[in-house]
């Protein structure tokens, strides 16, 4: 198989079948943090969606409306700038933002946070509103059948910005 080709994944998320592309340029660990973050959130979130194009500047990874189309939930898979992260709480009126990461090293998800306390209005950033989950380094590794029933915390470390 050529490298610029898509491929396709099934996984068992919370008692359901998703199936997921891996697009050109994409890497695996972004399509399973995709995978782990609705795991994670479908339980609270029924509605919650995978790449649901919402007619915005930015296109979400993870999302949830309410019936009035307000997004409930947003969430951002691997890079995502401040730039970003600060219009998405500026304009989208997103209740609750989280970015997902996988740990690259000690303080990572602190540094972050950090930065986007200083960048960012505290009113934008009320209390629980934006949070960073960090997967463990293993995380591939842990996940490799991709049937993932729940997300134990001990695959990730939440931060609270």
């Amino acid at each position: 198989m050529s490298l610029s080709q898509a491929v396709l994944y099934d996984f068992e998320l919370a008692d359901r079948r998703v199936r997921l592309w891996k697009r050109v340029g994409e890497s695996y660990e972004h399509v399973l943090m995709k995978a782990l973050g609705y795991a994670m959130f479908v339980g609270a979130y029924p509605n919650l969606e995978i790449e649901r194009s919402v007619s915005l500047r930015y296109k979400p990874d993870l999302v949830a409306r309410d019936d009035d189309r307000r997004f409930l939930f947003w969430g951002e898979c691997g890079q995502t700038s401040v730039r970003k992260t600060a219009w998405l709480l500026k304009h989208a009126g997103v209740k609750r933002l989280v970015l997902f990461k996988i740990a690259t090293g000690q303080g990572q998800p602190i540094s972050l946070a950090n930065e986007l306390q200083t960048s960012i209005n505290e009113k934008y950033r009320t209390s629980g509103r934006v949070e960073i989950i960090s997967f463990v380094s293993d995380i591939v590794a842990r996940t490799i059948e991709r049937r993932i029933k729940r997300v134990p915390q001990s695959w990730y470390n939440r931060t609270s910005v």
